[in-house]
């Protein structure tokens, strides 16, 4: 079935979805499309925080606390919130930022649940390697194989394969690597293949700059040096 044209569409991976439902469908079809697409999930999104979207419009609230109570009886979810609501005072971000490193400052990332798959040895060829949230490998991707992670790929070695982060649809990740050859990189929809080899073992990563990927000298780049405090990814 399209997802497009459901009146249900779900975004993100495992602890990171959102829910989007059409507010004009009737409940019951809404329930039952629900249903249908988080059991396809099966036990990805126990304890999870869900976000529920119903657009934009105001009202629906008896809507949101039916769905709401039906997802996480259901299927085990942890919470289900609405969507931060968007505002046109410029100094919003600055206010979601502040609430957002009080939060983790508050509970310590050191207790957050997370999806982190460690591998160590040597993914060869043939071999293929997923994990839900990011996914770090101790030791070298050979060519011909292939690892995968619904966040960041870290390769503590030689990266010779296929990466591919942020799926299904997130370019925000990044695939690093301290020793940077893949044969090919995809982050979210973005592909990138025969990119050039750096001379020597250089620690670099590829990200989604303007549409394209890129690959940069992690050091030099320092892409989280600028983050204010430690973020949970």
């Amino acid at each position: 079935m399209d997802q497009e044209k459901t009146p249900v569409r779900l975004k993100g991976v495992g602890k990171n979805l959102c829910i989007i439902v059409d507010p004009l469908e009737t409940n019951e079809n809404l329930v039952k499309e629900i249903t249908r697409l988080m059991n396809e999930l099966k036990d990805q999104v126990v304890d999870s925080c869900v976000t529920l979207d119903v657009g934009t419009g105001e009202g629906h609230e008896d809507l949101v606390t039916e769905l709401s109570g039906f997802i996480k009886e259901t299927f085990g979810v942890g919470s289900v919130i609405r969507p931060e609501k968007k505002n046109k005072v410029s100094k919003r971000p600055v206010q979601l930022e502040e609430r957002i490193r009080i939060r983790d400052m508050e509970q310590s990332w050191h207790h957050y649940s997370t999806d982190v798959l460690m591998l160590a040895g040597r993914v060869r060829s043939g071999q293929r390697v997923a994990a839900e949230r990011h996914l770090i490998i101790l030791g070298d991707v050979n060519p011909g194989a292939e690892v995968m992670a619904g966040g960041d790929v870290v390769v503590l070695g030689s990266l010779k394969g296929t990466a591919i982060a942020g799926q299904p649809d997130n370019d925000e990740n990044i695939v690093f690597a301290l020793d940077f050859r893949p044969t090919q990189i995809q982050i979210g929809s973005f592909v990138a293949a025969g990119l050039p080899s750096s001379p020597g073992k250089i620690a670099e990563f590829a990200h989604v700059e303007n549409g394209a990927i890129v690959v940069d000298n992690y050091l030099d780049v320092n892409p989280f040096g600028r983050l204010p405090w430690p973020q949970v990814r």
